[in-house]
């Protein structure tokens, strides 16, 4: 079974994220959105629509498929390799791209999430945000920017240090989410605004977009991720012993 569906609305294509059972983040999923976006993107899209959900968008990086990985170091950073590569597909995409969050986004989903244009969310008891540290992990700096460049330094720090996952109301208030719709209406809503973007002159849109854009793809680069210094701390005694006590709570 395919891990991604692809959706075509005219000059939009909608990536939908489709690893049950909660769109766990694992290198074959990373590759084949990213390839999905790729080829949208080849074929002549005009916009682009990240789904996933529903309930929930995608539940972050595929920990237990990682802590399998044991002690090989190079598998372990190809996995990683993977889920940043389609971060950065998104963030350098040359046309919009509206993440339609009908569900939960810890972690790695809500980075997903921060490196699109718009992010319509569903309303009711669903919580997005970064919270790496209640697992032992450090958000590196260009993930912490990524956050910063959406809801302002101080409320970043204040989210970050916590590890905290905020509701969807709240996410609103704060700049994190740009919309709340009832969530059968996610996918629909995100396309709708979308599509008006699209009725704007293109080229003066998309050349704006570029320059707007252009400090998100620079949170990206490779050195403001450290991803050698971000595994040496994932085999650290304290992060093992966080990560296996949540797949623990996860298998309850």
């Amino acid at each position: 079974m395919n891990c991604v569906e692809t959706q075509h609305h005219g000059d939009i294509v909608e990536i939908k994220l489709a690893r049950a059972p909660v769109n766990a983040l694992d290198p074959k999923l990373c590759n084949a959105a990213r390839e999905a976006l790729e080829s949208a993107i080849h074929h002549g899209a005009h916009g682009i629509v990240l789904s996933g959900g529903p309930k929930v968008f995608s539940a972050g990086l595929d920990v237990p498929y990682l802590l399998s990985l044991g002690e090989q170091r190079d598998h372990l950073l190809l996995a990683w390799q993977s889920f940043f590569g389609l971060a950065r597909a998104l963030a350098s995409s040359p046309v919009p791209v509206v993440a339609a969050i009908a569900g939960h986004a810890p972690a790695g989903g809500c980075v997903l999430t921060l490196c699109c244009d718009y992010r319509v969310m569903a309303a009711g008891n669903y919580r997005i945000g970064l919270n790496e540290t209640q697992v032992g992990l450090v958000a590196p700096e260009g993930i912490q920017r990524l956050m910063r460049r959406v809801i302002g330094h101080y409320r970043a720090e204040r989210l970050l240090i916590a590890g905290e996952m905020v509701d969807a109301d709240i996410a609103l208030r704060i700049g994190l989410v740009d919309e709340l719709v009832e969530i059968d209406a996610v996918s629909e809503r995100a396309r709708a605004w979308l599509a008006q973007l699209l009725t704007l002159p293109r080229s003066a849109m998309l050349q704006t977009r570029l320059l707007a854009r252009a400090d998100l793809v620079e949170a990206l680069r490779p050195e403001h991720i450290e991803l050698d210094r971000f595994i040496d701390a994932w085999y650290s005694p304290d992060t093992q012993g966080a990560l296996k006590a949540l797949v623990a709570k996860l298998g309850k």
